[in-house]
């Protein structure tokens, strides 16, 4: 079974960056699709916006594309999210949710049978 714990949220201004990290521990990290969700004050759980699947691919939302970068370091069973251009509008919880599917992405959240607890992106205007 995977436990998964984000780190790296804080409170950054508008157009800057923070790298989030997801680390697994009790699977390696190269087994499993994940994806990043978010979910913002008062709103539900926005659909999963960046994905690494375990057979290398990507996948990246509308909302993110070409601003956030999703990347494996297998050494550290970790995945991170490199986030630039920061908006206001990316304030939420991020959270990372794991799939062991062994090929391509999916934006199911029902399909990821783990999931960390969240860390808080603030981005200031």
């Amino acid at each position: 079974q995977a436990r998964l714990v984000e780190s790296g949220g804080g409170l950054v201004q508008t157009g800057g960056s923070l790298r989030l990290s997801c680390a697994a521990s009790g699977f390696p990290v190269e087994r499993l699709a994940i994806g990043w969700f978010r979910q913002a004050p008062g709103k539900e759980r926005e659909g999963v916006f960046a994905i690494a699947s375990a057979d290398g691919e990507t996948y990246y939302s509308d909302s993110v594309k070409g601003r956030f970068t999703i990347s494996r370091d297998n050494a550290k069973n970790t995945v991170n999210l490199q986030m630039n251009t920061l908006k206001p509008e990316d304030t939420a919880v991020y959270y990372c949710a794991a799939g062991t599917w062994v090929a391509g992405t999916r934006t199911n959240p029902d399909d990821y049978e783990y999931w960390g607890r969240g860390t808080q992106v603030t981005v200031s205007s």
